[in-house]
């Protein structure tokens, strides 16, 4: 099993919407969810925080204010990996996200994705010099789209006491690179 950690990642394409109806449903799962779990690694670890995603529409990458001198920038100059984790218990929405993250420091691009709430962290708004924003392009996600889950525990619950199996869970679908060339999906 171990020669399959050395083997060459497939080249990873950006997913974008339009073409692909899992790419626009992994939009409308994601649209209304604020705050995603940004995934880098330190060099020794990964590191994950909540991070407010600013897109109001999804070209293929999805953004997030950030200040430059904070340590997550340097983690990214490293490794430009990351992983974000969106989730919607409510709603039972849960979006695993896979790409490649750069900093941007395009103050007109910051002036567009700008939202009052982002004050907050930033007094000066879009002139603080420390602004940058970290864009992560989608290489990679995957979804689950569940019924509620009171509905999927009931009948789980009667499928089991009369057929021995247990439910499908919703709808599960993986979108772009999803691993390693000849690595057998476990």
């Amino acid at each position: 099993m171990s020669d399959y950690l050395h083997q060459t990642p497939r080249p990873a394409a950006p997913i974008t919407p339009g073409a692909d109806p899992k790419a626009d449903k992994l939009w409308s799962m994601i649209k209304d969810i604020d705050v995603a779990m940004m995934t880098t690694f330190d060099g020794d670890q990964l590191r994950a925080r909540p991070m407010w995603c600013s897109n109001d529409r999804f070209d293929g990458s999805l953004y997030f204010f950030t200040r430059r001198s904070s340590p997550k920038v340097g983690e990214i100059v490293q490794d430009s990996h990351v992983g974000l984790a969106f989730a919607k218990p409510g709603d039972q929405n849960y979006v695993s996200v896979s790409g490649h993250a750069r900093v941007v420091t395009d103050r007109g691009l910051m002036k567009q994705l700008w939202r009052e709430p982002m004050r907050t962290w930033f007094p000066k708004g879009t002139d603080d010099p420390d602004m940058a924003l970290i864009a992560v392009t989608v290489e990679a996600a995957e979804y689950w789209d569940s019924p509620s889950a009171g509905m999927v525990f009931l009948y789980g619950y009667a499928k089991a006491l009369l057929t021995g199996e247990p439910p499908q869970g919703g709808e599960n679908e993986k979108l772009g690179s999803t691993g390693v060339v000849g690595t057998p999906d476990l």
